[in-house]
């Protein structure tokens, strides 16, 4: 027996099931999803949509309309949850959504990007700090948990097409890497690394500008990291280039195990 866990950021769900999400859904059946970027609340899109059939649902929206939000899609029946992290500011932005399924738990993370200037940076800066003894604790806690989302860091210069290039650019600076570093050296395993560990070309995000998908000029910022009870049970790791539904590819882990 074996589950999958994925995630994705779906840049808007309203526009991501234009582009065939639920169509996808059906086909790849993922156990549990977390998406990223909602940007929508349950009363604003179809009811199937909102609740697919098959699956448990459990979204965290902003408070801000048309903004953030996280949402979890689970095949099977849910034993608990929860949302936030403990920093107001992120939380009321719906930036992390947990589910106990069983001895499994996954959180669905939206870290803030720091891309639209230096204060976006201080904010994104502001998170990593309060977000790293949170990790810690979540850590503490001994079950087979996965933390799945957009985390706006590429780790190392084979998670980004152009490492010079990108240098003094958020999401791939110096002090951001080092952070990733230090969330991998509590014990968290990136476990698309633990199964492709020098595999170049694994990118989850491409820019809007230019030809940067058709080119394959990407970054990867997507990840699903395991505790390491959950990580010795990956059977596999993949991402899906294209799948289409939004400027993100799903991000796939395969585990050993049963949900229900």
């Amino acid at each position: 027996m074996s589950y999958t866990i994925c995630s994705l950021n779906l840049n808007g769900i309203r526009s991501a099931e234009r582009r065939g999400f639920s169509r996808w859904l059906k086909r790849t059946k993922p156990d549990l999803l977390c998406t990223q970027e909602l940007r929508a609340t349950p009363d604003q899109v179809e009811p199937e949509l909102w609740s697919p059939a098959g699956y448990n649902t459990r979204w965290q929206c902003a408070q801000k309309k048309g903004y953030a939000g996280v949402g979890l899609f689970m095949r099977a029946s849910v034993d608990a949850h929860s949302h936030g992290c403990g920093l107001d500011w992120a939380d009321i932005e719906g930036r992390s959504l947990r589910a106990d399924v069983g001895d499994v738990s996954v959180i669905s993370l939206y870290v803030p990007s720091g891309s639209a200037g230096p204060e976006k940076q201080k904010r994104k800066d502001a998170f990593m700090a309060h977000a790293l003894p949170w990790l810690a604790k979540l850590l503490a806690e001994k079950r087979k948990l996965a933390i799945c989302g957009d985390w706006n860091i590429a780790h190392t210069e084979i998670d980004i097409h152009d490492p010079r290039g990108n240098a003094k650019n958020s999401g791939f600076l110096p002090h951001e890497r080092a952070w990733f570093t230090s969330v991998l050296e509590q014990g968290w395993v990136d476990v698309l690394r633990k199964v492709h560990p020098e595999t170049k070309g694994l990118y989850s995000w491409w820019s809007n500008r230019g030809r940067a998908r058709e080119t394959d000029k990407g970054w990867r910022i997507d990840y699903v990291l395991a505790s390491p009870a959950l990580a010795e049970t990956v059977e596999d790791a993949w991402i899906e280039k294209k799948a289409g539904l939004s400027d993100h590819a799903p991000v796939f882990a395969k585990f050993a195990g049963d949900l229900r």
